[in-house]
């Protein structure tokens, strides 16, 4: 007579068996698309080396860890789960040879995240989308921002670094003001160049909100809440590193601002916007609290008498 028991370590087995051939297919498969996007990928690397995009080493090396933090057995899906993968891979390719010949780098080299996420698709269907997606997805902050992209969003974050920073400034019983994207400081004017504006750590700081969310188990809204709250996190770090630098050209030397500004600022941001974050999230986990429900007590029954029963 055969139970549930006796045929779960078979299923278990089976599972196995299905599991090993399909991470080697799916390793080759994503090895043929880094060969296919070497180039682009060679082009990637290359912003990486500026301040602006200096985090997307770690991009690739984290999404492998996330992989495996969020790895799961792989099952035997239908196949037209492959079909859609496939026509999502086919797609991948198609845009990038269209953004290829119209000269579009950037938009060329983002075509590797759904290309990666058809590959998923393939490999285990919805079933490993659902927990692989996302990390495959989280490869987006590897890549640079569009030129365009970039300019609309620099000049509005140099404003409000320049009018937030004079604000603060005055506040604290500066003599301030700002003209274009410049602050008069007393004797002192501090200009809020490119570099200022706040975008390299907000670049930063969104990809870092985002890998929070994937590895912490937490409810949907502390999460939206977190990746939300990653700009005015990193606008207000910035927002700390200009006034402070205004600060020092006025009571110290303009040497020891400047050291605070380029190196010292450099290292202290993420380690502060980390400070803030986990204030923030200490402050989610305690804003609502579970109560659990208490069960009702159910006298116990007295045991029926077994006397003179064998």
């Amino acid at each position: 007579m055969s139970t549930g028991l006796e045929k779960r370590p078979q299923a278990e087995g089976l599972t196995k068996k299905i599991s090993q051939p399909a991470w080697i297919a799916f390793g080759l498969l994503i090895g043929l698309l880094v060969v296919g996007y070497w180039n682009s990928l060679k082009e990637a690397a290359a912003y990486w080396e500026g301040p602006q995009y200096s985090h997307g080493w770690l991009i690739p090396l984290f999404t492998v860890v996330l992989l495996w933090m969020r790895q799961q057995p792989l099952v035997e899906v239908p196949p037209i789960h492959r079909w859609y993968g496939v026509g999502i891979l086919a797609s991948s390719l198609l845009l990038r040879i269209i953004f290829a010949e119209r000269g579009l780098d950037i938009p060329d080299m983002v075509t590797f995240v759904p290309a990666v996420l058809g590959v998923i698709w393939i490999i285990g269907g919805w079933p490993m989308f659902r927990w692989a997606g996302p990390a495959a997805a989280f490869l987006i902050f590897m890549f640079p921002l569009p030129w365009s992209v970039e300019q609309a969003l620099l000049n509005p974050l140099q404003t409000l670094a320049t009018r937030v920073s004079t604000y603060v400034l005055q506040t604290l019983g500066f003599g301030a003001y700002y003209e274009g994207n410049r602050i008069q400081i007393e004797e002192v004017q501090l200009g809020v160049v490119d570099a200022c504006s706040g975008l390299r750590m907000t670049t930063i700081f969104l990809a870092l909100s985002v890998a929070i969310v994937l590895i912490a188990d937490r409810p949907w809204w502390e999460n939206l809440v977190i990746v939300l709250s990653a700009v005015p996190i990193a606008l207000t770090v910035n927002v700390i590193r200009i006034t402070v630098t205004g600060i020092l050209h006025v009571v110290a030397t303009a040497e020891l601002a400047n050291l605070v500004f380029h190196d010292l600022a450099g290292w202290l941001m993420v380690p502060l916007a980390l400070l803030l974050l986990w204030i923030e999230v200490s402050i989610l986990s305690n804003l609502f609290v579970e109560v659990e429900e208490e069960l009702p007590i159910v006298p116990r029954p007295e045991l029926a008498p077994t006397g003179g029963r064998k």
